[in-house]
């Protein structure tokens, strides 16, 4: 190759990894956002969703909304480059005026499962032109799960999997089930549990028939979840909560929402984190 042609390539690969450093990258998934910073380009970040709350620096950053809810003249506000979603968390119409803006906008589609999880990062990292990074990531995060998995299926070995139920909340007149098919359900299994509702997928309204009916030995909550509903002891006194496993044990357990739907990079620390839960409060009564 002469000179001049190695000149050229040089200069293009000058222009490439200035132009990657001067992204402008907005979140808009707590996933997403650990993510990034795990790839270790969380600098480029100005902006993200109100779910995003780990790590620090992100919990620092401007929101691009006060809900879950984000409209084109907000995020286009911030000046990004590119705008990072779940698959059909953003409408068809803000994309549209992003895109027509002249921003880029990526769309990932989540999987509730280690391979899911493990494709998701390398999709985020391909997204941000840090495919190397992303394939270090995804390495680390495998050998991770792997030794976690096995430490899971080792002291889980002749127990009976506890029936968890997940109960999200948003004070009492906002609650629902996670049942087959949703995070939840996923993280639960993993984590060496089974989930409590088989009946139907995905989320439906909390009824006190259904609490009774499943039975659970462990309720699940977010942090904010239970908060919003009292505490521990407000949860205990929902009715039909007394006739069950978990409420005549008093076995509730509260876990960080952001860990706790994390399918990505952090999905090791987050099934560590319930399977140990699951064993304190089973022991503890």
């Amino acid at each position: 190759m002469s000179r001049f042609y190695v000149v050229i390539l040089c200069f293009v690969m000058q222009i490439g990894g200035w132009a990657t450093a001067q992204q402008r990258i907005i979140t808009l998934n707590s996933s997403l956002t650990e993510t990034i910073y795990g790839l270790g380009v969380g600098e480029r970040m100005v902006a993200t969703d109100v779910t995003s709350i780990s790590p620090k620096a992100a919990a620092a950053l401007p929101r691009v909304s006060k809900n879950r809810s984000v409209s084109a003249e907000g995020l286009l506000s911030f000046k990004p480059s590119i705008v990072i979603a779940n698959e059909g968390d953003v409408s068809k119409s803000v994309i549209q005026q992003i895109r027509a803006a002249g921003v880029k906008f990526v769309s990932i589609k989540p999987n509730y499962s280690v391979p899911g999880a493990l494709r998701y990062i390398q999709e985020v990292a391909d997204a941000v032109g840090e495919s190397a990074a992303g394939k270090n990531l995804v390495s680390r995060t495998k050998v991770s799960l792997d030794h976690t998995m096995e430490l899971v299926k080792k002291e889980n070995q002749g127990k009976a999997a506890p029936k968890v139920l997940f109960l999200y909340a948003r004070g009492t007149g906002t609650m629902s089930v996670a049942g087959k098919g949703s995070s939840l359900d996923a993280m639960i299994n993993l984590a060496g549990g089974k989930n409590a509702v088989q009946e139907f997928s995905d989320f439906k309204p909390y009824t006190t028939e259904a609490l009774v009916q499943a039975n659970p030995d462990i309720v699940l909550l977010f942090d904010f979840g239970a908060s919003s509903l009292g505490g521990e002891d407000a949860i205990l006194k929902l009715p039909g909560m007394r006739i069950t496993n978990a409420g005549k044990n008093d076995r509730i357990l509260v876990m960080n929402a952001s860990l706790l739907v994390n399918f990505s990079n952090r999905l090791p620390d987050a099934i560590l984190e319930l399977h140990r839960g699951f064993g304190k409060v089973m022991d503890s009564k």
